[in-house]
């Protein structure tokens, strides 16, 4: 055998030891997303007082159902009295979700101004009282939470537990704070199970 050849198939060997060695070693798991929570947070400065709830998402899918009170039933929230008769909820959402960024709304009033917009796949309402400059509000709703509200459920409904999963899978986000002079709430979403 030419040393060439014999060289050659050292070479042969030694990438077949390789890639069975390669091959026989455990592959790692993927990591399992990380649980996403549920945070309000409400401050009371000329009270003293504050409350914080984190909810893990994963446990609110699970609970909700369960709850069957007034309104609610598994999962969906009923609509009493709705005045949906004669809208088509699901070309209303497209024709939101089609239009490009805008802010489609303004109105500047005595107490506030109010501005409604869409920008990057989210409604955005901000509001700013005017007798009272420190009045805020703002409010970020991803489209595919709407969308979750209303694809599976009936035309008087809001399906909640759909559009807690919808959450879950829209990543760390600021839903909503709301602030005055004294007071300030804060509800979002994170993968942190306290609120620090």
């Amino acid at each position: 055998m030419s040393e060439t050849i014999r060289k050659r198939t050292q070479i042969a060997v030694v990438v077949c030891l390789l890639v069975a060695t390669l091959t026989a070693l455990p592959v790692p798991a993927a990591p399992a997303p990380a649980e996403k929570y549920l945070h309000v947070n409400v401050q009371d400065a000329t009270k003293g007082e504050s409350v914080n709830v984190n909810v893990p998402l994963a446990m609110a899918q699970k609970i909700l159902p369960a709850i069957n009170n007034h309104g609610l039933h598994d999962g969906k929230v009923t609509i009493q009295n709705a005045e949906m008769k004669g809208v088509d909820v699901p070309a209303l959402l497209d024709g939101v979700r089609t239009a490009p960024d805008n802010e489609f709304v303004t109105v500047n009033s005595n107490d506030s101004d109010v501005r409604v917009s869409k920008a990057h796949g989210n409604i955005i309402v901000h509001v700013i009282g005017k007798k009272n400059k420190d009045q805020k509000v703002d409010v970020t709703v991803p489209l595919k939470i709407v969308d979750a509200l209303f694809d599976t459920a009936k035309n008087n409904e809001l399906d909640v537990a759909a559009a807690l999963q919808a959450l879950s899978d829209a990543g760390d986000i600021l839903l909503v704070t709301v602030q005055d002079s004294s007071q300030k709430v804060r509800v979002w979403v994170d993968s942190r199970n306290t609120q620090g």
